[in-house]
């Protein structure tokens, strides 16, 4: 652009006038500045008589005095709303708080009760009667500037936030006054609109309220534990005293203890219920609510044995103590919440056979046909979804509170020959590998002999023969294959939680003391193909409104190969066909399971399931100091071995009744004769030769007929004997490769014994 056109532009734009000096004025130079102004004039810009800018200006300054407006009605808003909730809210009694806020729990129907969470004891006081350093115990324990701040902690309220937003727990930053309102409100305040209820209720006690009045309510509604709610009532319940003749150190033990009750109780931990009495007592000396000389002087007080609610009293007392157990481990709840908050808690259990569950296993239920003092637990369960149908812990759980479905523990015997099965499944062996049945035989791994039940040998047996009778020192040999490790290994990845030795050889045959629980979690891993389902007793919890609080996972987790766990049921099934579950054969549903007897005759199990339902039996006989003794021999039942399997029999068959049978997954065995090298058992080439059954000497005939019957006393193969078997392959026909559903003649299947 040339110095005329931009003089001739600085004019057009009205704001000052430059001459041209190097252009002569002519008419040309006239008509092309014309030309040129005409052009300009016709600009956006120059039409309004505005700059570019301002229109942008005005829409910003309307959208930001529309968003002020916003804001201010907001607030009005806010301001309306809280003002209406003060107004409206209602500061609550102490006797109005929790009482009537009793949690029921239900069997799987919903509707028919199985008993309550607790006996609510409360007795509300005239604080005027206690001694002063009872409220100043709980002022140190629970906000040592309580006669100094609002009522309401806005700090910790903010930290609490934070940590529900980034850490998903529930936690609280309140004073004393702030506790006093959670409790009123208890079981509402997880949500935000909970708490923001709760904080209004706190700063209207605050405000109209002395600090008196307001910690003399909360002393009469605090849970304490043991059923306790209030200073009057934990006073008796734990010295047996009114709280008005507390002691210094007493007042200090039970303020200590307030976060936490049901787990500082000294009867519970003692450990930690002393710290929080030291703490309590230093800060009361420190904020000069003591003196030295009573600081110096106080000393742990010993507190009176717990009383048991008789809320738990029967069977129904080992429900409702598993029922808490689960739901507190879970960390959806607290003791003290599930104890006050009204719950509705649905349960897995099934009352019909809860009830079955009970006659068929309880030793109160046989006359005294059983041995006195021999214990029982049972246990039965969806392994699809891991729900537990049904259990015998006891008779009365205010007389005796081990539970002997999930906390007893026996030596499970053979039912952990199982697992190592699946393992050499998983190593690509042939069920239909040879292996050196007789009996004894010695074993490197562990340095001695090993014999089978009533040393009876067998001959060179496959594995599915092996299985189905217990054979000891088949599963011996083939743990020193498969290895100790990867037995306590597949154990483990199928459930099992209590310890499995993974070092001995010994450990195929369950020298490893399990609960019948423990025994059903493992068991539900092969029962549904492989994928582990997590067992529980509750499936669901609703508040006082109706809303779901908590619902059970039914979820499960593939661990093992399904075709791999076809092949073990496949194995199980010849257990209860033709070997040592025969009992159960009568039932006529398809059905796996396997034995167990303990080696020093101290304990017997069965484990057994359809694809649907799985069942678990086990018996001991516990010595007057709690240890093990030998099962006395009972109603033909040689040391109780065999029992459990009829009381699965007995119990399966009406469990079972009305529900149509069901198969498990064909298996495909993919793996070689000898194992993968050949190695295994009697080698690749044993037993391609025709087969037949090898009986061997059997229990008497009593045993039998009392129990399950024994191997075929028709004898073709070598009879028992105590020298070890020579290393060359037998001139004996083996035994029968896979389950059938017929008998093999003359035989019933082995008397449970030692290993079994």
């Amino acid at each position: 652009m040339d110095f005329e056109t931009r003089s001739i532009r600085s004019n057009a734009g009205g704001t000052r006038s430059i001459t041209s000096k190097n252009s002569k004025r002519g008419a040309a130079g006239k008509s092309k500045a014309s030309k040129y102004r005409k052009n300009v004039n016709k600009s956006p810009s120059h039409n309004s008589g505005k700059k570019p800018g301002n229109r942008k200006h005005g829409i910003a300054h309307k959208i930001l005095f529309s968003l002020l407006a916003l804001f201010v009605l907001g607030i009005v808003a806010v301001a309306g709303t809280l003002g209406y909730m003060y107004a409206t809210t209602e500061i609550p009694k102490p006797e109005s708080i929790a009482l009537a806020q009793k949690t029921t729990v239900y069997y799987a129907d919903g509707t028919t009760p199985i008993g309550s969470y607790a006996e609510q004891n409360r007795e509300i006081i005239d604080c005027s009667t206690l001694p002063k350093y009872v409220g100043n115990a709980i002022i140190s324990s629970e906000n040592r500037t309580f006669y100094q701040d609002s009522g309401i902690d806005f700090r910790g309220i903010g930290r609490a936030f934070l940590n529900n937003v980034t850490k998903g727990t529930r936690q609280g930053g309140s004073t004393i006054t702030q506790q006093y309102a959670e409790r009123y409100y208890l079981g509402e305040t997880t949500s935000y609109a909970g708490k923001l209820r709760e904080a209004i209720l706190s700063l209207k006690i605050a405000q109209t309220e002395n600090k008196d009045t307001v910690l003399c309510n909360y002393m009469n509604t605090i849970y304490l534990g043991r059923g306790a709610y209030g200073i009057e009532a934990a006073a008796k319940a734990y010295f047996n005293k009114d709280a008005k003749d507390l002691t210094i150190s007493e007042a200090a033990m039970l303020a200590g203890i307030v976060p936490s009750p049901t787990y500082w109780d000294p009867a519970v931990n003692e450990d930690e219920a002393k710290l929080r009495f030291t703490r309590v007592i230093r800060i009361m000396r420190e904020d000069n609510h003591i003196t030295a000389k009573q600081a110096k002087d106080a000393s742990m007080p010993q507190s009176i044995a717990p009383s048991t609610q008789n809320a738990y009293a029967g069977q129904q007392g080992y429900l409702l103590r598993m029922v808490k157990d689960e739901l507190i481990s879970s960390k959806a709840f607290t003791e003290s919440e599930l104890d006050t908050g009204g719950y509705k808690i649905t349960t897995t259990i099934d009352k019909a056979k809860q009830d079955l569950m009970f006659q068929t296993a309880s030793p109160s239920t046989k006359n005294g046909e059983l041995p006195a003092g021999l214990e029982v637990g049972g246990v039965s369960v969806d392994p699809k979804t891991g729900a537990i149908i049904s259990l015998y812990a006891g008779d009365d759980y205010l007389k005796r509170q081990l539970n002997n479905a999930s906390q007893s523990t026996f030596q499970v015997g053979s039912t952990m020959k199982v697992f190592t099965l699946l393992g050499a499944i998983q190593d690509d062996v042939s069920l239909n590998t040879y292996f050196n049945g007789n009996s004894p035989r010695t074993f490197s791994s562990v340095g001695k002999a090993v014999a089978n039940d009533a040393d009876i040998s067998y001959g060179y047996i496959n594995l599915y023969t092996a299985l189905a009778n217990s054979v000891n020192t088949v599963f011996m040999d083939l743990n020193e294959h498969v290895t100790p490790a990867k037995t306590a290994s597949i154990a483990k990845d199928a459930g099992i939680q209590g310890t499995v030795d993974s070092k001995s050889t010994f450990n195929t045959l369950g020298v490893v003391s399990l609960s019948v629980m423990d025994l059903a979690r493992g068991y539900s891993t092969l029962a549904n193909d492989g994928a582990k389902p997590t067992l529980h007793i509750v499936a669901s919890v609703q508040n006082q409104a109706g809303k779901e609080q908590y619902k059970a996972s039914t979820d499960t987790s593939r661990v093992f190969d399904a075709n791999d766990v076809a092949l073990l049921q496949k194995a199980m099934t010849g257990v209860i066909q033709n070997g040592t579950g025969t009992p159960a054969r009568s039932i006529g549903k398809t059905m796996a399971g396997k034995s167990g007897t303990a080696n020093d005759n101290t304990a017997a199990a069965f484990v057994g399931f359809t694809p649907s339902t799985l069942t678990a039996f086990g018996l001991w006989y516990p010595s007057p100091t709690g240890g093990a003794e030998e099962v006395p021999t009972f109603l033909g039942y040689p040391h109780g071995s065999g029992y459990p399997t009829t009381l699965f029999a007995r119990y399966m068959a009406q469990a079972l009744e009305g529900v149509p049978d069901q198969s498990f997954p064909t298996a495909t065995d993919t793996g070689k004769v000898g194992g993968p090298d050949g190695s295994w058992g009697a080698g690749s080439n044993y037993g391609k030769r025709t087969v037949s059954p090898t009986p061997t000497a059997s229990p008497s005939a009593s045993q039998s007929a009392s129990v399950t019957a024994s191997p075929s006393a028709s004898a073709t193969s070598p009879a028992p004997s105590s020298s070890q078997p020579t290393a060359s392959l037998p001139t004996t026909t083996p035994m029968s490769t896979e389950p059938t559903t017929t008998e093999p003649k003359g035989a019933q299947g082995q008397q449970g014994g030692s290993g079994n």
